[in-house]
């Protein structure tokens, strides 16, 4: 009953603090004209520097944090993010002379500026209030950070109106980033692409639109947010402020399956079962999804053929695979992710080089099977020090495709040795699933999983077979004992 209250409270809070600035119209209190983003930050100050404070304490600001993400980083110091680590993605932004990467990849932070590996992180007149907060204007951002003042020329952005219009964030403002992450729309993680801003309930309950049956919520009802800092635990982050959670909502009086008639087995399943894993029967399933990405073929000339509406070929990133309505590969997942580091040694280079991966197995009882999007591709490892090396893309491989001065690049910008020979190695890595939740009437059944049904491997989930006939890790048989 305490737990009910303190998030009654929480919840009662956030929902005031909402009211009080979505009921502000800052278009009185804005004065222009203004000429850069900085000019716009100035006036936010004047009355928001508390709040500017506290947003440069978190990991939208720095891009690191403290590592409670990762399983071996407990009670580390040193902090960890996309700021010093890389991926299979975009890999890295810290390639090139004094890290200018940044120039291209800060397009998404919300600071102004950030075009080296240096940056004045204390800085509040720095600050991106607009990113977040405009929702008008058609503000947008140019390479190095900075307001796109092309688009203002051109008469598709209007700067002042942008910042006479600030209120709470949209799914607009959120996805102006994350719809693109990995440089195109639906890359990197299902379910977070454009589509949300008309997505039908059967695509999405939560995110539904009203007309269609959906609850249309924003993003910030699951991810909640105090003093700037955003909950939810991103599969390829180091850290997290607060978890984004199913049973924030779906607990206590509104625990799930209570009129279920199979209720008591399905609650048996909540040890071992999150939630996502039967409400997310596919993914992909409203715009396709980077599934496959090959920086080997990056260079060369060869032909782009569409898939699902997308290139499967662009010259200076290689070669793509698509998938649409795909079905997840399931992990066990306690909380906390293994993840290569920059630096770490490859053991075995003929392998797949795991980039990140939920931690747990059957024998971990805080774990549960959680779904995933396996994505693989190959990157460049070198071949000396046996380490996965980081490139220069921007301003150097983009232009004249010259992999060794790409790398000899990268290794300046990062700090990492390159040796003068590389060769590239197979990837791996697991996005969490957590958007696209089906109605109800479409979760998984029985049979998909149990009886024959080929939903789960259950040998490689460490089960001798399936938990209906063999038992439960727990050492019963669902619905049995």
């Amino acid at each position: 009953m305490k737990m009910v209250h303190v998030l009654f409270l929480q919840l009662l809070g956030l929902l005031v603090a909402s009211l009080v600035l979505a009921a502000t119209d800052h278009s009185s209190m804005v004065k222009g004209p203004f000429k850069t983003g900085e000019d716009v930050t100035k006036v936010c100050l004047q009355c928001h520097q508390k709040q500017a404070n506290d947003f440069m304490q978190t990991t939208h600001w720095t891009w690191k944090g403290t590592p409670n993400h990762l399983k071996g980083k407990e009670g580390v110091k040193e902090e960890f993010g996309k700021a010093n680590m890389l991926n299979a993605v975009c890999t890295s932004i810290e390639g090139g002379k004094n890290g200018v990467v940044h120039e291209q990849c800060s397009k998404c932070h919300a600071g102004y500026g950030w075009t080296t590996g240096t940056f004045d992180f204390s800085k509040s007149g720095k600050i991106d209030c607009l990113v977040c907060h405009a929702l008008k204007g058609n503000y947008s951002k140019a390479a190095g950070g900075n307001i796109d003042k092309n688009a203002i020329e051109k008469g598709s952005m209007n700067l002042e109106l942008a910042a006479k219009s600030v209120g709470l964030p949209t799914r607009s403002t959120c996805g102006s980033c994350h719809y693109f992450g990995g440089g195109a729309d639906s890359v990197k993680v299902p379910g977070i692409e454009s589509t949300l801003e008309k997505k039908d309930r059967k695509l999405d309950v939560h995110m539904g639109t009203k007309a269609s049956g959906g609850g249309d919520m924003a993003c910030q009802a699951c991810h909640t947010t105090k003093n700037h800092k955003i909950a939810g635990a991103s599969s390829m982050t180091a850290h997290y402020d607060e978890r984004a959670t199913c049973e924030a909502c779906h607990s206590g009086v509104k625990a799930p399956h209570q009129k279920s008639k199979n209720g008591t087995v399905i609650a048996r399943h909540l040890a071992s079962v999150a939630c996502q894993t039967c409400h997310i029967p596919r993914f992909a399933r409203s715009q396709a999804t980077r599934m496959e990405w090959y920086w080997s073929d990056a260079g060369k000339n060869l032909i782009s053929e569409d898939q699902f509406d997308k290139e499967t070929y662009v010259k200076k990133m290689g070669r793509f695979v698509w998938g649409m309505n795909e079905k997840p590969v399931y992990a066990w997942y306690n909380g906390k992710y293994e993840r290569y580091m920059k630096g770490d040694v490859i053991k075995y280079p003929s392998q797949p080089v795991v980039i990140n991966k939920p931690a747990g197995s059957i024998t971990d009882t805080s774990a549960k099977l959680y779904p995933y999007k396996r994505f693989i591709g190959d990157l460049p490892m070198d071949s000396n020090f046996k380490y996965l090396s980081i490139f220069q893309h921007y301003k150097s491989f983009w232009i004249d495709y010259n992999w060794e001065k790409a790398l000899i690049g990268g290794a300046e910008g990062s700090g990492l040795p390159y040796s003068g020979r590389y060769q590239f190695v197979k990837t791996a890595s697991y996005f969490a699933l957590s958007h696209e939740i089906a109605p109800k009437e479409e979760a998984l059944s029985c049979n998909e999983c149990h009886a024959g049904g080929s939903r789960m491997d259950w040998k490689e989930l460490g089960y001798a077979g399936d938990p209906m006939t063999v038992g439960s890790r727990f050492g019963k048989i669902p619905g049995k004992n």
